[in-house]
């Protein structure tokens, strides 16, 4: 399965471990953001792959799939003191751990906590929130007998987008599923 379509669940500190440890980053090798975070937590470091939920095509609809929020960029910290960050860039996944000159870069714990925060107000949005069709919005109709005809999205809901069109000289509401519309360049 595709790492996008991967899904993992919140960040949780270790017992014992302090949330004010800075925490390493790590850049991937493309698209092998999952494949770095098993193998770091393999070798018993923490490791924090930032996601978000989004929306793409497929046949049946727009499905949900998670994304990382920065591709290719992975944070992890040692599970204890002594633990050395070495091992890292060998670590399969992993392209290089980012640094400034000799000093490995250091992500604050404030700014991780803002980005945690971030995640999961994303994360916890329905499909009408993070949907790409938002009332207001032109779109253009597809894969359905009115192909070519354009609209006004009016309402958004889990399976069906609602919108305005003007037929035959009047203006008709139409329920369709989000892959039988695509969005018009605003």
């Amino acid at each position: 399965m595709h790492s996008a379509l991967s899904r993992v669940e919140p960040f949780e500190p270790a017992m014992g471990e302090s949330d004010e440890q800075g925490w390493y980053v790590a850049y991937t090798q493309p698209q092998r953001e999952q494949l770095a975070r098993v193998n770091l937590e393999l070798q018993g470091f923490e490791a924090y792959l930032c996601q978000y939920k989004t929306f793409k095509k497929s046949p049946e609809g727009l499905i949900e799939v998670w994304q990382p929020m920065f591709p290719r960029y992975i944070f992890f910290r040692p599970a204890h003191s002594g633990q050395s960050i070495s091992v890292v860039r060998s670590t399969r996944g992993i392209a290089f751990v980012l640094r400034f000159g000799l000093t490995p870069a250091l992500l604050k714990p404030e700014e991780l906590r803002a980005i945690r925060a971030f995640e999961s107000a994303q994360n916890q949005s329905d499909s009408t929130q993070t949907s790409p069709f938002q009332p207001g919005l032109r779109v253009r109709l597809q894969n359905c007998g009115l192909s070519g005809l354009e609209g006004l999205v009016h309402s958004v809901s889990s399976k069906r987008v609602t919108l305005l069109i003007q037929l035959l000289g009047r203006e008709k509401e139409l329920h369709l599923e989000p892959h039988q519309i695509e969005l018009l360049d605003q």
